[in-house]
């Protein structure tokens, strides 16, 4: 149970601090890359001792997939996750409320720029590369533990800077469904496509960081 409720603590965080500065602090592109980069590694510093610091579906799938999870605890983690994500979100939605701020703007994921194939392409490509890192930063062959928490954020905050104007970097299931959830609209019909798209990014990261070593 500590385990779970370390993926909830976690993905709160990464969800609550990172949405927050969308919306509350109205930050640009550097700021919101930065806030969920930061989010992450204090998260994994914190947490990650007790969960080993998913916070994130896609990233629960492919340490599965590597056999570095089991699938009781993978599914246990995935609920905490996705609930974390609503809590944090509905917290948000209570300070946006309070600002007198519009409720349906809670740092959603979205597309309006480019077409669902696109959004999808651009999603999973992200999560490869994010998940890419994590598997092989945190390897036994080849990772290096001391810096993974600031690996994983820095990779995190840029790859967020990169696909924000275009799909609002999600790369985290748990991440677009828990403001989608209070944003309705587009969020919430495009959420396929941030559910489905790390999924398939983190399914061919575990495959590919295997020939890499990665599980040796």
């Amino acid at each position: 149970m500590r385990k779970y409720f370390a993926e909830f603590l976690g993905t709160f965080m990464l969800v609550f601090l990172g949405t927050g500065a969308v919306v509350v602090a109205k930050g640009d592109t550097l700021t919101i890359g930065l806030a969920f980069g930061l989010a992450i590694t204090v998260s994994a510093y914190a947490f990650g001792g007790i969960s080993g610091g998913h916070f994130n579906p896609a990233v629960t799938t492919a340490m599965l997939i590597n056999r570095r999870i089991n699938a009781v605890d993978a599914c246990g983690y995935i609920v905490a996750q996705i609930l974390g994500a609503i809590v944090a979100s509905a917290c948000v939605r209570s300070f946006v409320s309070a600002m007198g701020l519009a409720t349906n703007a809670l740092g959603q994921t979205d597309f309006s720029k480019i077409n669902s194939g696109m959004a999808f392409f651009v999603e999973a490509l992200v999560t490869f590369l994010f998940l890419m890192v994590i598997l092989n930063v945190t390897s036994n062959d080849h990772g290096n533990g001391d810096f993974a928490g600031v690996t994983i954020g820095i990779t995190l905050a840029f790859l967020i800077i990169v696909a924000l104007n275009l799909t609002g970097g999600s790369l985290n299931p748990a991440r677009s469904i828990g403001p989608a959830i209070f944003a309705g609209g587009t969020a919430l019909s495009h959420l396929w496509v941030y559910i489905l798209a790390p999924e398939v990014g983190a399914i061919l990261a575990a495959y590919c960081a295997r020939v890499l070593g990665s599980e040796d």
